[in-house]
């Protein structure tokens, strides 16, 4: 499989993504009842953020997944912990499918991390998926990700979880 990662461009990409966010396993997105309008609107507000930057994946040529990177010590968990230099925030969605192919994700996230960690100025990568997203903590443990604590967000509980470059490198050695 072959990854690419670009920049989203929400009038293109948002009709892309609408049926992503609103599909029933994407119900941690929290965007269930959104419109293609909703969509348009807080993805065109994320572009313009100096701070959130949302890219569009794909595999072997076809969309994929959204990643959205973000600065932690700006957005999502402002005093909600104590930010790091280079720490960076992440959020991924793989889109929905009837064919499920065996590893996919795990090669999305491991993707969208080797990405973040591309940068230099990539110290460690923050998550905060809610607490009760199984699925999504057991691949941030397959990539490196220790989990550090819950924490109360305004939208739901979450679990604060970090993961550092080396920890990173340990986890996929060389797949990543």
């Amino acid at each position: 499989m072959t990854v690419s990662i670009r920049p989203f461009d929400p009038l293109k990409d948002a009709e892309l993504i609408h049926p992503w966010v609103t599909h029933p396993k994407a119900a941690f997105w929290m965007m269930q009842d959104a419109t293609l309008e909703d969509v348009v609107r807080e993805y065109t507000g994320f572009v313009a953020h100096p701070h959130h930057h949302v890219f569009i994946g794909e595999v072997d040529g076809t969309p994929a997944f959204l990643m959205e990177k973000y600065d932690p010590s700006k957005l999502e968990l402002v005093g909600l912990y104590d930010p790091l230099p280079g720490d960076v925030g992440m959020h991924f969605l793989v889109a929905p499918t009837d064919t499920p192919v065996h590893g996919f994700t795990r090669t999305v996230i491991t993707a969208v991390m080797t990405e973040l960690f591309a940068d230099p100025a990539t110290r460690r990568v923050v998550v905060e998926p809610d607490v009760s997203n199984k699925a999504v903590h057991a691949l941030n443990e397959a990539v490196g990700f220790v989990p550090d604590r819950e924490i109360q967000k305004p939208e739901k509980k979450a679990l604060l979880s970090f993961c550092t470059r080396e920890q990173f490198e340990a986890a996929v050695g060389d797949a990543a």
